[in-house]
């Protein structure tokens, strides 16, 4: 590639290399850095100023021989462009850049480059091969998408089928670049848009495969675990539709040099250790392997362990491969079998015998294992490892060989083995893969290597890129023809493309006397060697061909200047290669194996021919060489000889006519980097790529021509700004033509086409910066007259202000001044009033003072007077006791010292006697003395004792007289004695009171004292707790702020909490809500997915029946039963097998006999007896399932919900079987009855007669006991849940509905003598009814008993959850109100299935009770007539039906219309399939046909006729079914029937009797109740079929709305000028310019009208046609999402304004449609979410918190997917960094979501049909002639 700037000879440099421009200068690290010029370039400089983007300043010298100047860089907003040919300057630099700039910032593998997608290895798995993704690219244009392998390969489909040519995907890159994955998408791709789900298989056999080609041909190397090996070409094969059916592998180069040779770091083929992995399994144990270190084959590398590899689990893997490809186990194990020997052989050891020979030494284990592998002997093969056999002419011999020969001859022998292992098992795939049918088309996808250099490189390197050169030159000449096609086609003037002709490298490869040729010249001789044919190569090419160079320090080398660089190959080993050869001894050794296996015999079976190349090594395979012709005689010797390179040769020229033959498509793969690390970008590894796979040559050729392309409309709308008003014509060409001859002076540079514009590389970003001059140039003046307007409007402003202000401030300064001489006069006044109250108040004060002052000093001196006569008095008082005081004490103390003296004396005296009394008690005469006067003091005292005694006992006589006297003494003395007590106490009171009184005194001047000093010490107690006080009251004013602050606080808190409570609470509710109308929502949706399964599957019924009936074409004699049309329980197929069968037996009536009825009887008898046991069954059952209920409802509600719904559904299917069966029965009845009056003529037993009376008793009775076994069994659920008082009711309103009815009945009947009759009749009647009710009630009583002990438990249950509502009253908030919320929940749905089954209960019995009441009469009815004597049979039948026929004549049975039968298929015919919808609609009341259809069902109810019930019903759903079939496709028709599906459905409901469904009817409505037949069967299977219609029209609608929605969505310009038109690539994308024929905004809005309209006079339900416009606006919504996730040019500012105002007309459309409440615009959240995204800040923190909260619809891989491809389109706009992506990829990390990129566009929203009660009177309806149904007859 030139390094001279493209532009520079096209304008003056000095344009463009002005300063601030940015350039690429070349770098040895990043190979290209980017700078910016500080200074003007002029012409002359010998270098430039430049600053690189790390601020450093550098001078770049310019080379002084070109002159050229470096490359200018793109603007911005075409960097990251989707095709590098859309970039302004084409040059390697920005090639480079933009691929890393889409790789690593926006994560974007994928580039187109014209017509090469360029796929760069992220090494991580991305979520972008998903089927979503596969069908959003299916039936897209190659440009309108973004770059993807599946838009490679839809472009290779479509021009499949488009141009019936066949297909090819080249898919080229190095080691570890992604080729196998890219390949395997590619057909992943084919098998999903095939359509053949059948034939889908073949792309899994081809994926089954993988693990088996993987094991044998990938290994590890330097650059990749699991490198391939070999190259291979898969054709899939189509048929005439274009369904897979078949595929073929082809495969190349496989590297045979691996089996014994592998480098440092590298590995052997991974099934050589997936052998040794598994070694120890027992049916290995004969392979006798060991680890891979044991061989020498396998750890030549040093690595034989790949991280995260299991090779045991590996080799499970590729066995179960072999099977699934029908590899049996025997040749499975012969395989493995074949490769242990190889193992072995490489074991081997070969020693010198002497310098010309070897030998291996005797008993060699791995030979010997060798050997018994192979079921060969071992001297055999030990002998002719060391020898070959040598023939010349004359004779034969043997002769040795020596070591290193006898070592390559062994390793021949293994990669030779290894080599025919590989093509067997490659035939087998192919085997496994190939088509039953005949190939129609087919696309091949080649994956193969791409161009190699290392440092290296041998003959394996040079096939390679020898196959490179050719493919390389066969892309340029595709390219070339590509870019010449187009020229043609626009009709400019051509002109040769100067473009790289690689043909003189293939020239020197391949031509005579090139590389190959004299290599296999050299191959030939005997002695020749590697430096011989190095000689010749010099000899011959190195003077005459510039592109052979050889080596300066080697002779042993040659160089080679390929496409893509020069490569140096090193000619050791060619001549061996080449030669490939095996010792034929040793074949034939091996042919005579002793082992009996047919692998053996396969692999060496074609020996003959060939025992030298294989094909499969590394010049390919066998197969794929190029087929021999008829061999000749003494041909075989030649063929024989073929090298490697010469059959290498042939299959290159066989794969590249294939190429030629077929359109080529381009996948060039790039790996980023060495390393493996994901989305690093490593630019020397990749600029190595780029210029090896040819991307850069395709860039050099797009740029030596007109590379820039554009429409007329958009460099119109582009360029606008540079026009002029008058430069602009309505000739859009002309207008351009003008224009750019003015801005571009040289014509050379662009080319006008027939509908592009053509320019040279440079001139686009010419143009780019004329319009953003002019924009500049604009913005300027517009900033100039704004700042104009802005400052003038602020000078006004200003001035306005200060004149305003200058107003209001001298009139605030003059009131100032008024005011100021206001309050000055005020102030004198105010003064002189103040002054004078001052003076006067101060007089009074002073007046006062003295008053006081003299009040208080009289009071003080009359109080000090007061005091002072008190001092005295109380001085005297003191005085006066205080001197009598000393008085006493002076007397005590005196009398105190005399009794001393006294005392004193006394003992002094006392002392003296006692000393002499001792003195004279010492004497013995004293004591006698003593002693005589004793003993006469002792007499004299006895006497004296005497005497007492005796006065004693007078005086004792004379006490006592006195003891009396004085007891009365005593008294009167007492009395006394008190009294003076009394006056002793009171003066002593008085003198106590006294000393009291004085010690009180004293006691108050101390406390006076006291108290002083206590009342000062409490006045500084009192002071310092005053200020205690102070302090703590203002602390405790503080705390209680405190306290009121956390009061309000709590309270606060106290609300929010209770706030969030209830917001929580409201919001759980919400939630459970919520989650239940989901579980509803999904069980409709999958309820109505099975619907259209089942729809499906009986479209696909009758087209196989329509087939068959066409193949065999013979009418079948006899009556063709109608396909009856299936509901969820099966109902119609009873009904149209009832149909059936009563036609059937209507037919042969007249042949029934006496026989069949009694057999008709007893069949009742038993069936009646089955029902009975059934009902017992089904009684226990529900018990069963009653219990169940009642446990599963205290475990878990939504269990509970379950079960209860699993419970009624099999209840209703029983009792709907009941039902059917009873049905079935009564008409079993009535025909035998029928049958029974039709021979009653002719037989014995007549009416009247005895057998005739038993039989009709018998059946009677049977009918009756079937009526009431049916009512028990429809009212036995509601007996389990009702309550004593509903019991009661219902008893009630039974006894009291009788007589009513009867009464009723009495009163219509008009003829007297019928009255009396019919009263009879109704009296015994009545009385038989009543004995049956009795006895019935008493069974009810019975089981009432049973139901109450039930009811005991239940309410047992229900206190135990009681209790445990209370324990959940315990637990904490949250989880209190999730329980109560749980309880609520489960209390009101039982309560409303209670109130449900109640009326259901009431609404049944009485239902029937009048359909026994109606019975019972015709019965009477019946016996009656059938008594009269002699009447004829004719009049006994036409008397019998009169009393039927008279009810039914009355005003009453209004709103009918009667036909006959033989009419109804005319009515099916001329109402449903031949009615056109546009008549109806528009002249016709909405719903007429539903009207007819149910007016006409009323009178077949009316006449109780069920077969015409039926077979009405069944016509008229199957004719709605076949007309859908056939018109599906029009809205209208699809429309029309869906309104009338649901009118007849809401007739039904409506008329049905059911209280629920009558609650808005008129009385006269009521009245026209059906009276005979529920149809609430029928109502499920019309609800299934409106289901299926409503699916049928969003499919239609879907149809329609899919090409507008993308086009006006997105790329139409609804408001002109926002969006601007980048330069685009090749690839065109659909211009966002609307030409003629292009679908806008407006054609959607007109669409959804005229859908809104026809649905509107059709009559379908406002809630329905809300429910379509919602489905309409999620699919509007999700495909313009989709869209937008996979086209980067979508994404930007002013697209996301596009969409918001698109969004915004279709919310007004919803506005001017009143249906903005339908949950339509909810469905374009994600859209408008997205829109906003691309218009909101997307640089800080900020702005990324503000994202996730208002992104909260779109997921985080959809937010990463339009950041990433986030795209400015304008220079103001900035792109996102890498940075912000990952900030908000963090915070949105924790958020629970699916991983799924796309929305699924086929989602369609459960529909639900609210009941819509019509008010229209059924009898007013007019039927108009147009429909052609003049046979009806209104009633």
């Amino acid at each position: 590639m030139e390094k001279g700037h493209d532009s520079s000879s096209s304008m003056a440099a000095s344009e463009l290399y002005t300063k601030f421009a940015r350039v690429w200068i070349p770098d040895a690290e990043e190979v290209w850095k980017s700078a910016e010029l500080t200074k003007n370039y002029k012409h002359g400089d010998k270098l430039l100023h430049l600053t690189l983007e790390d601020g450093t300043n550098i001078e770049y010298n310019l080379d002084e021989k070109t002159k050229n100047l470096p490359h200018l860089r793109n603007p911005d907003i075409l960097v990251g462009e989707n095709d590098l040919t859309a970039l302004s300057y084409l040059h390697e630099p920005a090639v480079l850049h933009n691929l890393k700039v889409r790789f690593t910032d926006s994560k974007l593998i994928y580039t187109y480059c014209g017509i090469v997608l360029v796929a760069i290895n992220p090494y991580e798995n991305l979520p972008i091969y998903g089927s979503d993704i596969i069908n959003a690219y299916s039936g897209q244009n190659m440009g309108d998408m973004d770059p993807h392998i599946f838009a490679v390969a839809e472009e290779a489909y479509k021009q499949m089928a488009r141009d019936e040519r066949n297909q090819s995907i080249i898919v080229s890159g190095e080691s570890g670049a992604g080729k196998t994955v890219s390949a395997k998408y590619a057909m992943r791709y084919f098998a999903t848009v095939s359509g053949a789900a059948t034939e889908a298989n073949v792309e899994e056999k081809v994926l089954a495969s993988n693990p088996i080609m993987e094991a044998i041909g990938n290994a590890k190397t330097t650059r990749n675990d699991n490198s391939s090996r070999f190259g291979k070409y898969i054709e899939i094969g189509f048929d005439k539709r274009y369904r897979i059916i078949g595929a073929n592998m082809r495969t190349y180069l496989l590297e045979k040099s691996r089996v014994v040779f592998q480098a440092d770091e590298e590995r052997n083929y991974h099934i050589f250790y997936q052998l040794c992995a598994s070694s120890h399994l027992p049916e290995f144990k004969n392979l006798k392997l060991g680890g891979a270190d044991d061989f020498h084959c396998t750890n030549q590398g040093g690595s034989p362990v790949i991280d995260g590899v299991d090779d045991s689990k590996e080799m499970s893997t590729t066995r179960n491969a072999f099977s699934l490809l029908g590899i049996n186990e025997q040749n499975q194990m012969g395989l493995f079998q074949v490769l242990a020997a190889i193992l072995h052989l490489g074991n081997v050891e070969i020693k010198d015998r002497d310098s010309d020979s070897s030998a291996i030494p005797p008993n060699n284990r791995h030979l010997q294992v060798f050997c018994e592998l192979m079921g060969v002997t071992y001297q055999d093969m030990s002998h002719w490892l060391c020898h070959k056999k040598l023939k010349t002419a004359q004779e034969t011999y043997i002769k040795p060989i020596p070591r290193m020969q006898a070592s390559n001859a062994r390793d021949a022998l293994a990669k030779h083995i290894y080599a025919k292992v590989f093509s067997w098992i490659v035939d087998h795939v192919n085997q496994s893969l190939r088509a039953s049918v005949k190939q129609h088309s087919f696309i091949g996808v080649l994956d193969i290597y791409g161009f190699e250099t290392f440092e290296v490189n041998s003959f394996e390197q040079f096939c390679i890129n020898y196959a490179n050169e050719k493919l390389q030159q066969q892309f340029n000449m595709h390219v070339f023809k590509l870019e010449q096609e187009e020229y043609l086609k626009e009709q400019i003037p051509w002109t040769l493309i100067d473009f790289y002709d690689n043909q003189p490298c293939i020239n020197l490869i391949e031509a005579k006397m090139g590389v190959l040729d004299l290599l296999d010249e050299e191959c030939k001789m005997p002695k020749g060697s590697d430096d011989s044919w190095a000689q010749k190569l010099y000899n011959t090419h190195l003077k005459t061909c510039t592109l052979f160079e050889k080596p300066r320090m080697s002779n042993k080398a040659f160089i080679i200047q390929h496409f893509a660089d020069k490569v140096e190959y090193q000619c050791e080993g060619f001549l061996e290669k080449n030669k490939d050869t095996v010792n034929e001894e040793q074949i034939n050794v091996l042919k005579a194996s002793k082992l009996k296996l047919d692998l053996l015999v396969e692999l060496f079976q074609d020996e003959e021919k060939a025992t030298s190349p294989t094909g499969t090594t590394t010049g390919g395979r066998t197969r794929l060489s190029v087929k021999p012709k008829e061999v000749r005689p003494g041909a075989s010797s030649k063929e024989h000889k073929k090298t490697v390179g010469c059959q290498f040769r042939n299959s290159l020229a066989m794969l590249m006519e294939t190429l030629n033959a077929t359109t080529p498509h381009y996948v060039r793969c790039i790996k980023p980097n060495d390393l493996k690390f994901p989305f690093t970008f490593d630019p020397k590894r990749a600029v190595q790529q780029l210029r090896a796979c040819g991307v850069l040559e395709t860039i050099r050729i797009s740029a030596a021509g007109f590379p820039s392309r554009w429409t007329y409309q958009e460099f119109f709308s582009r360029y606008r700004v540079l026009m002029k008003q008058k430069d602009v014509l309505s000739d859009r060409r002309l207008t351009c033509r003008n224009v750019l001859e003015k801005l571009v002076q040289d014509q050379d540079k662009y080319q006008f086409g027939k509908t592009k514009i053509f320019f040279r590389a440079g001139q686009v970003a010419y143009l780019e910066k004329l319009r953003a001059d002019k924009l500049r140039q604009a913005c300027v003046r517009i900033q100039k007259t704004i700042r104009c307007w802005l400052v003038r409007k602020k000078y006004l402003r200003k001035k306005h202000a200060a004149m305003t202000i200058q107003r209001y401030t001298r009139g605030h300064q003059a009131r100032c001044l008024v005011k100021f001489m206001r309050r000055t006069r005020a102030a004198i006044v105010i003064q002189k009033f103040q002054r004078m109250y001052v003076q006067r108040k101060l007089y009074r004060q002073k007046q006062a003072a003295a008053l006081v002052m003299q009040t208080i000093l009289r009071a003080y001196m009359a109080r000090q007077k007061y005091q002072g006569l008190l001092r005295n008095h109380k001085a005297v008082f003191i005085q006066k006791h205080v001197r009598g005081w000393l008085a006493r004490q002076r007397y005590k103390r005196s009398l105190r010292a005399i009794v001393y003296l006294q005392c004193c004396i006394r003992r002094m005296k006392a002392k003296k006697e006692l000393k002499k009394l001792k003195i004279e008690a010492r004497s013995v005469e004293h004591f006698k003395k003593l002693n005589v006067g004793m003993e006469n003091k002792i007499m004299q005292l006895q006497r004296k004792i005497d005497e007492q005694t005796k006065d004693n006992r007078l005086i004792s006589e004379r006490l006592n007289g006195l003891e009396t006297s004085h007891a009365l003494e005593s008294e009167k003395l007492k009395i006394e004695v008190s009294k003076l007590k009394g006056i002793e106490e009171e003066a002593k009171n008085n003198a106590n009171r006294v000393t009291s009184l004085l010690e009180e005194l004293e006691r108050l001047r101390k406390d006076l004292t006291t108290t002083q000093k206590e009342k000062k010490t409490i006045e500084d107690w009192a002071t310092k707790y005053r200020d205690e006080m102070e302090q703590m009251v203002a602390e405790l004013k503080e705390e209680n702020g405190l306290l009121k602050t956390e009061k309000n606080d709590l309270n606060r808190m106290i609300k929010e909490q209770s706030q969030q409570m209830t917001e929580k609470m409201a919001r759980a509710l919400a939630e459970e809500t919520h989650q239940l109308e989901s579980d509803l929502n999904e069980e409709r949706s999958r309820y109505q997915n099975l619907l259209t399964e089942h729809l499906r599957l009986e479209e696909r019924y009758d087209d196989l029946k329509e087939e068959i009936t066409l193949s065999v074409n013979v009418p079948k004699a006899g009556h063709r039963r109608t396909d009856s049309t299936h509901s969820s329980n099966g109902s119609e197929c009873t009904y149209n097998s009832e149909f059936a069968e009563s036609e059937e037996s209507s037919r042969h009536g007249e042949d029934v006999t006496r026989g069949m009825d009694t057999s008709l009887t007893l069949k009742l008898q038993k069936r009646v007896t089955e029902l009975e046991q059934e009902k017992s069954s089904l009684r226990n059952e529900l018990e069963n399932r009653e219990e169940q209920f009642q446990r599963a409802r205290a475990r878990d509600d939504e269990e509970h919900r379950k079960s209860r719904g699993a419970e009624l559904e099999y209840e209703s299917l029983k009792r709907q079987e009941l039902d059917s069966e009873n049905k079935k029965l009564k008409h079993d009845l009535t025909a035998m009855r029928q049958s029974l009056l039709g021979n009653a003529g002719a037989e014995a037993g007549a009416p009247g007669s005895a057998p005739y009376k038993v039989l009709v008793d018998q059946l009677n009775t049977l009918c009756e006991e079937l009526e009431v076994r049916k009512e028990e069994v429809l009212i036995l659920r509601s007996q389990l849940v009702s309550q004593k008082e509903a019991m009661q009711h219902k008893d009630e309103k039974e006894t009291m509905t009788e007589p009513l009815h009867y009464a009723e009945d009495v009163h219509n009947m008009k003829d007297s003598g019928a009255i009396t009759q019919a009263y009879l009749s109704l009296k015994e009647t009545n009385r038989l009814l009543e004995g049956q009710m009795q006895q019935q009630r008493r069974s009810y009583d019975n089981d009432v008993e049973v139901l109450r002990g039930e009811l005991q438990s239940l309410k047992e249950e229900n206190n135990r959850q009681q209790q445990l509502l209370a324990q959940n009253l315990q637990l904490p908030p949250e989880a209190r109100i999730e329980a109560s919320l749980q309880h609520e929940i489960t209390r009101l749905t039982n309560e409303n299935l209670d109130l449900m089954e109640q009326l259901e209960k009431q609404d049944k019995t009485i239902r029937k009770l009048k359909k026994q009441l109606k019975v019972f009469s015709k019965k009477i009815g019946e016996m009656g007539a059938g008594q009269g004597e002699s009447v004829s049979p004719g009049q006994m039948v036409e008397e019998t039906v009169r009393p039927v026929n008279i009810p039914r004549r009355e005003k009453d049975f209004q709103g009918m219309l009667e036909y006959k039968q033989e009419d109804e298929l005319k009515l099916v015919k001329n109402l449903i399939l031949e009615l056109k919808p546009r008549g109806v609609a528009v002249n016709l009341i909405p719903g007429l046909p539903a009207y007819i259809l149910f007016m006409c069902l009323r009178h077949a109810d009316y006449v109780n006729d069920d077969q015409k019930v039926r077979t009405l019903l069944t016509s008229t759903i199957n004719s709605i079914k076949k007309i859908l079939k056939k018109r599906g496709d029009d809205f209208e028709t699809v429309s029309f029937w869906l309104s009338n599906t649901c009118r007849f459905l809401h007739c039904l409901k409506q008329y049905s009797g059911d209280e629920s469904f009558m609650k808005h009817n008129t009385p006269k409505q009521n009245e026209h109740c059906l009276s005979n037949f529920d149809l609430a069967e029928y109502r499920q299977v019309l609800s299934d079929l409106a289901i299926q219609i409503y699916q049928q029209l969003i499919k239609c609608m879907e149809n329609i709305l899919q090409p507008m929605i993308v086009s006006g969505m997105l790329e139409h310009e609804t408001i002109q000028g926002v969006s601007g038109v980048k330069p685009t690539g090749l690839r065109k994308r659909t211009s966002s310019i609307a030409d003629e024929g292009t679908y806008t905004l407006e054609s959607i809005l007109r669409q959804l009208s005229a859908f809104h309209s026809t649905m509107c006079q059709h009559g379908t339900d406002p809630e329905l046609i809300k429910q379509v416009v919602k489905q309409q606006f999620y699919i509007i919504g999700a495909v313009t999402l989709n869209n937008l996730l996979l086209r980067k040019d979508m994404c930007s500012w002013s697209k996301g304004m596009q969409i918001r105002y698109n969004v915004s007309q279709l919310e007004e459309w919803l506005r001017d449609k009143s249906l903005m409440m339908c949950g339509a615009k909810e469905t374009l959240e994600p859209l408008i979410q997205a829109a906003q995204l691309l218009q909101v800040k997307k640089k800080t923190d900020e702005d990324a918190e503000a994202i996730c909260s208002l992104c909260n619809c779109l997921s985080t891989a959809q937010i990463v997917k339009v950041l990433n491809l986030y795209t400015p389109v304008n220079e103001f706009e900035e792109r996102v960094s890498v940075a912000f992506i990952r900030t908000i990829q963090t915070r949105l990390r924790d958020r629970c979501e699916t991983p799924q990129l796309l929305m699924d566009t086929k989602v369609i929203y459960p529909v639900t049909f609210p009941f819509n009660p019509s008010s229209l009177a059924l009898e007013s309806i007019q039927i108009p002639g147009s429909l052609n149904l003049g046979f009806l007859t209104r009633v």
